[in-house]
């Protein structure tokens, strides 16, 4: 974590999210890193002819696709995944002759901005590549204010952090099948959300007498529609310090490694090569048994290229996040299920990103179904939304950093303000529980600010065992594996009696018959599941004490209980018509038209097309 130092002046209008004309001054390549940057350009050379015979647009067919896609293959580094089988390899094959350059790059992003300060516009996208890459001007001026630190964190150095925006309405979805496919295979809390984008990070602040202004700033943005922080930010650390050497030459050679990824296979062993560095990871599936990470260790002499193992592709660092606020943990736990609104006021974006996504994970496997924001600054499209006075305050977990926020989100029912979190090893004051109407002045302590009354008391072996952890200079990891197995083991048990009750209102199997319709679930009926708490609550497996039916109450109003109810009513009545077609497939439908009329005949005909239909359409 880099420690922010004083904020540098920043004179010149507001910043202005506009399109700068010009790209950034390409600068020649050092050795280290020149023949992958000279052979982008050569490469790039080749490929623009090539296009030129081909066709016009990206999605244009021409006599020179072939060529195309040869010259790529011949570029192609070997690039190995483990388990790989003789359908991988056709899958590779196909792809080399008929895919459409970048298919592998938006399999894992969407695209790369280069975002700068200009003294007249303010802070620009200089750059965004690949360049058929589509973004609107609502989006670009996004990712032009939220891709900076505010004006008062003056983070000198390289500060990481990640954000979250909405997509432009109106924008058109990409149907990409295979990607659909893979989606189905994730756990819920990673799976896509389709209205939604994250930017991955790298900001560089530092004194240049050469520039007007006396500083260099500028930041390398990864846009992509995966949650996957921890792998993101570890491929932005590989990367980003060499572009701002480098410059453009040395981002399309990136770019072309990316490109030539084997596609995020939930599941699959991946070796991701990327300038010279090979990462291996593995994306978790909805399989998993939850809490374990099942990434393969180095015990096999073919690893011995491997540079970068990542144990976890989302995951941050938990109990670095929540070590201020340890001791409140389990009701910020409470707050989280129950999608109450939420602001984090943190010194930095780093801090404030990593403690709202901390936040997030910390009800995993549960989806957080509500809107959460690791970043955001006063400019945002939805500011107006999320700070009007005129109605509550929204379901939404809100990271800032303009101390504006402290005065214009006083009136919001849960805040915690955090100072600049520790480096691993040392721990912080720990911040008390205060009334909010202590929030008044700019300069308020850290602390969390809430009048909120926990249903459940207070778990006081798993402070013990933290504390004890520091006192022992336990690693952060140690202690993060902890806090992660609490949080797990609370939410398991509050969630089993819940999925009891709801495997309950499925119909027996007894029931489906192939000649009639599905049968429909029972309602889901809260009174009725209340009463089997007595017996199968989560008394059962969690030593807790508190009012467990209070908080079940209150869940069962949450945007969280009606995402989850949702989802898993969606899988049982996918269940149930797999059932019903398994019955239609063992029956003897030759006799029973020998039974019945034509009229009774047809009538079934015509539902089993339509049955057919809804399948091959995904339904």
């Amino acid at each position: 974590m880099i420690t922010c130092a004083a904020a540098p002046p920043r004179p010149g209008p507001s910043p202005a999210a506009a399109t700068a004309p010009a790209a950034p001054a390409r600068s020649p390549a050092p050795s280290a890193a020149r023949s992958s940057v000279e052979a982008a350009r050569t490469a790039r050379g080749r490929r623009m002819a090539l296009r030129g015979l081909a066709g016009s647009g990206p999605g244009s067919r021409g006599p020179l696709d072939e060529a195309v896609a040869a010259d790529k293959e011949r570029e192609a580094p070997a690039v190995v995944v483990a388990g790989a089988t003789p359908e991988d390899d056709e899958e590779d094959e196909g792809r080399s002759r008929g895919l459409l350059r970048w298919d592998g790059f938006s399999a894992w992003l969407h695209c790369v901005c280069v975002v700068g300060f200009d003294l007249e516009l303010g802070q620009a996208v200089e750059v965004i590549y690949p360049q058929h890459s589509r973004l609107t001007d609502k989006e670009k001026t996004n990712i032009c204010y939220l891709s900076f630190p505010d004006s008062n964190s003056g983070c000198l150095g390289d500060t990481q952090f990640c954000f979250r925006f909405r997509q432009s309405s109106g924008r058109r979805v990409s149907l990409h099948c295979l990607l659909d496919q893979f989606d189905k295979d994730l756990p819920v809390y990673l799976k896509k959300d389709p209205a939604y984008f994250y930017g991955y990070v790298y900001f560089r602040q530092v004194r240049d007498k050469t520039l007007k202004r006396g500083y260099f700033q500028k930041s390398l943005v990864l846009i992509s529609k995966l949650p996957y922080i921890h792998f993101f930010h570890t491929v932005l650390k590989q990367i980003a310090p060499e572009y701002f050497e480098k410059n453009e030459p040395y981002l399309e050679a990136a770019c072309n490694d990316v490109d030539r990824w084997p596609a995020p296979v939930p599941g699959k062993t991946l070796y991701l090569p990327i300038m010279g560095v090979v990462m291996k990871v593995r994306i978790p599936t909805c399989h998993d048994k939850p809490g374990t990470t099942q990434i393969v260790q180095l015990t096999q002499q073919g690893d011995a290229h491997i540079s970068v193992i990542l144990p976890t592709v989302h995951e941050v660092d938990l109990f670095r996040c929540f070590c201020p606020v340890f001791l409140h943990s389990q009701m910020l736990w409470e707050l989280v299920l129950l999608g109450e609104p939420l602001v984090v006021m943190a010194p930095s974006p780093s801090e404030s990103s990593e403690t709202v996504l901390a936040l997030v994970n910390c009800i995993s496997p549960l989806k957080y179904f509500s809107d959460f924001r690791p970043y955001f600054t006063i400019h945002d499209s939805e500011f107006k939304e999320y700070t009007t006075r005129t109605q509550a305050p929204p379901s939404v977990i809100l990271g800032v950093t303009n101390p504006f926020f402290a005065k214009t989100l006083q009136h919001w029912p849960h805040i915690i303000r955090i100072g600049d979190l520790k480096p691993a090893g040392e721990i912080p004051k720990q911040v008390k529980v205060k009334k909010l109407k202590n929030l008044k002045t700019l300069d308020s302590k850290p602390g969390v600010y809430t009048s909120y009354k926990p249903y459940l008391n207070r778990d006081e072996d798993i402070i013990k065992q933290l504390q004890k952890g520091v006192q022992q200079k336990r690693p952060s990891e140690a202690q993060s594996v902890i806090l992660r197995r609490y949080f797990l083991e609370l939410t398991q048990s509050f969630i089993i009696p819940l999925e009891r009750y709801v495997a309950s209102l499925m119909p027996l199997q007894k029931s489906i018959s192939p000649w009639k319709s599905p049968p429909q679930l029972r309602q889901f009926l809260p009174e009725e599941f209340m009463k089997t708490l007595e017996k199968t609550g989560p008394q059962l497996t969690s030593r807790i004490k508190g009012d467990w039916i209070g908080l079940y109450r209150h869940f069962l109003k949450s945007p969280n209980f009606d995402g989850w109810f949702k989802t898993r009513r969606k899988e049982m009545t996918q269940k149930l018509e797999a059932l019903h077609l398994e019955a239609l497939c063992e029956e003897d439908l030759l006799l029973w038209t020998q039974k019945h009329t034509e009229v009774e005949t047809v009538d079934l005909v015509l539902k089993l097309k339509n049955k057919l239909g809804d399948i091959s359409r995904g339904g």
